[in-house]
């Protein structure tokens, strides 16, 4: 049966005329060749098997249709009449049996044809539904696959949203609280500071006291430091940080901030330049000191004691662009992409002596910098050198001039 229905689709595939011309062919051959079959029978035996022919078309109508069906039926007309009824080889019909018997063998077979005929016609129609109703369910399986899969995506969409609120919220509450805080903690520890400054400054106290008292104090500075960092991320998060933008020598803000740094590493020797820092550029004088001491303490604290801190300036298409260079071990890999985000401190580089930030350092620089108009990066691993530190500034020309458009 499948074999039958490809030949089918097979011929149904071919050119039109091609299709008709051996449809045509068939139907007019496969009753000769039953004929040729037929003869050497002879005798009266010829005519138990006239019969045949109506299988002949059956064939021939389930096959090909109707109309090669009748091709064939009467052509099995003519060659019944012609070699196997009296008289044989012509087509005069003597007996009116005959007669009658060819009539009912053409209509036989026309019928034969037309039945096995509409018999094809549904089972082509069949196939075809068949064919669409796979198609249909390969669609329908299709859509399922994908409304599953936009409802899955969907899903995760809105874990991923609710998450991300959570995380929001969780991130507002921090930076709400710790801005609190540092703000409650302002007042005390300037007061611990004031006090502990004024009696190390009687001259009635102890030195062994005095001592302590200085002691005290350093840790209040570094934690009136550290109180102040936090405001001022507070600040640089709701974009609430005051800038007094003006024209700054940056030599000048690079020698104020070398001096700062020797005061408290004086063996530190800082390299610079000038004559190539003698630029104008647009800033904050207290934000700018703050960037440079910032990236000047935390070379410090990676660089080796008797090695010194570079400090290279260049002017560059209306910017100036400042590079503070270390000869330390660098950033590790793992570090990189997060040494700009808050209290993140790089562990197992430094030296012994490395004084531990609060992590916050960087990210006020990136914060203070980008808030005066400007970019900061860490530049990719030289050899021969540690970490880069990399920040450019408008130039006051520049900062000047009007914006077209």
């Amino acid at each position: 049966m499948m074999a039958r229905v490809d030949q089918t689709m097979t011929v149904r595939s071919l050119p039109p005329r091609t299709r008709d011309l051996l449809m045509g062919l068939g139907a007019f051959g496969a009753p000769v060749a039953l004929t040729a079959v037929l003869l050497p029978l002879g005798g009266q035996q010829q005519r138990y098997y006239v019969f045949l022919y109506l299988g002949l078309v059956a064939v021939l109508a389930t096959v090909w249709g109707l109309w090669p069906a009748l091709v064939g039926a009467a052509v099995s007309f003519v060659s019944v009449d012609y070699f196997f009824v009296v008289p044989y080889g012509t087509l005069t019909i003597a007996s009116p049996t005959d007669l009658v018997n060819l009539v009912v063998f053409f209509g036989a077979a026309g019928l034969v044809g037309a039945v096995a005929s509409r018999r094809r016609r549904e089972q082509l129609r069949a196939q075809a539904l068949a064919h669409e109703l796979a198609e249909a369910n390969q669609e329908l399986i299709r859509l399922n696959r994908e409304q599953a899969a936009a409802a899955q995506a969907e899903l995760r969409l809105a874990r991923t949203e609710e998450q991300v609120r959570s995380l929001q919220e969780s991130e507002r509450i921090r930076r709400e609280l710790l801005a609190n805080i540092s703000h409650d903690l302002r007042t005390p520890i300037g007061t611990i500071l004031t006090e502990t400054t004024n009696l190390s400054a009687d001259q009635a106290i102890r030195d062994g006291l005095r001592a302590r008292l200085q002691i005290v104090a350093g840790e209040a500075r570094r934690l009136a430091a550290m109180v102040s960092d936090m405001l001022d991320l507070s600040r640089i998060d709701v974009a609430a940080l005051e800038l007094d933008m003006e024209p700054i020598a940056l030599s000048d803000a690079i020698a104020a901030a070398v001096e700062r740094l020797q005061v408290m590493s004086p063996a530190r020797r800082v390299d610079w330049n000038a004559e190539a820092a003698a630029v104008e550029i647009s800033a904050d004088w207290r934000r700018l000191g703050q960037i440079l001491d910032n990236l000047l303490a935390n070379a410090d604290g990676f660089a080796p004691a008797d090695t010194a801190i570079e400090l290279d300036v260049m002017a560059e298409d209306g910017r100036a662009i400042v590079r503070v260079i270390d000869h330390g071990p660098g950033v590790p890999q793992a570090w990189r992409q997060r040494i700009f985000d808050r209290f993140v401190r790089a562990t197992g580089v430094g030296g012994p002596g490395r004084r531990r930030g609060s992590g916050l350092g960087l990210s006020i620089v990136r914060g203070l910098v980008e808030a005066q108009g400007g970019t900061v990066s860490l530049e990719p691993q030289q050899a021969g050198v540690g970490a880069v530190f990399r920040f450019t500034l408008k130039r006051a020309e520049e900062a000047a001039r009007p914006v077209s458009g």
